[in-house]
């Protein structure tokens, strides 16, 4: 069972914060804060162990800290709430970088991690990506763009591949457009068949092929020869951002030394479908 401990601000009437702690008794005196925890008393704020409360004894008679539980933050993006936007960017203004994630009521969930945030301004800057983990599912197919290959002429499989070859006479052109990531789909209902893991344009060797890779859960068995294919780029490598009409997003860090964080923004830009 995980506990909270929650604290209340008179300034907001609410309940702006959440601990990891479990407590016996809380009081304050003499502008500390102090807790009750399997008969020892605590003050806390007195030291440098941030986000670690109480002590736990081993057989050596050992203190142990309590485990290190980091610090989040959760907020909502909600400007002009009737139009569909694209969530492209986060700005934090503060003085380290965050993991985040977003999730809005349309294209679900994207993410950026702490070290893909660089210093611009006196801000850090980084684009959302689009998690993009399960491409057949609603709603994040129909929210995708993709581009068509052409018909296959074979398809030869291994216990976790396929390679799927195409004509060179007359030429079916793969293209340079799709890589090594990209998701692939066939038929006119555009089934999940793979992710390209390799690509293979030798036309004076007689080779105009793609590789997929068929193990993901999502993909099905290609079931005939000469299928239409069609390919999606790579969600995480190429993200546009996330879709929706507002974005709930949370901040999290294990920062053991202090950091502030002043305020949050996102560039993002009106959908036309």
């Amino acid at each position: 069972m995980s506990f909270k401990t929650l604290t209340y601000s008179p300034a907001v009437q609410g309940w702006p914060s959440f601990y990891s702690y479990n407590p016996d008794w809380m009081i304050g005196m003499n502008n500390y804060f102090y807790s009750f925890k399997g008969g020892n008393l605590y003050r806390h704020s007195s030291n440098n162990a941030r986000n670690t409360f109480y002590e736990q004894w081993c057989l050596q008679n050992i203190p142990v800290l309590d485990p290190f539980s980091p610090t989040t933050l959760k907020s909502v993006i909600n400007d002009l709430p009737l139009e569909n936007k694209l969530f492209k960017t986060m700005d934090l203004v503060g003085d380290a970088p965050w993991d985040a994630t977003m999730t809005t009521d349309l294209q679900y969930s994207g993410f950026i991690y702490q070290n893909w945030f660089e210093r611009k301004e006196a801000t850090w800057f980084a684009f959302v990506r689009n998690s993009g983990t399960t491409p057949m599912s609603a709603p994040e197919y129909p929210l995708r763009s993709v581009n068509g290959i052409g018909n296959s002429i074979s398809v030869t499989f291994t216990a976790t591949t396929a390679q799927i070859n195409f004509s060179i006479n007359p030429l079916i052109s793969i293209g340079n457009i799709i890589s090594v990531g990209d998701i692939v789909y066939f038929s006119a209902s555009a089934t999940g068949a793979g992710i390209v893991t390799s690509v293979v344009q030798n036309y004076a060797a007689g080779l105009n092929y793609i590789i997929i890779d068929t193990t993901p859960t999502w993909a099905i068995v290609i079931p005939t020869q000469a299928e239409y294919f069609l390919f999606s780029k790579n969600s995480v490598a190429e993200s546009h951002g996330v879709l929706g009409h507002y974005c709930l997003f949370e901040l999290s860090n294990n920062y053991a030394n202090k950091v502030e964080l002043f305020a949050t923004e996102s560039e993002l830009m009106k959908s036309f479908p």
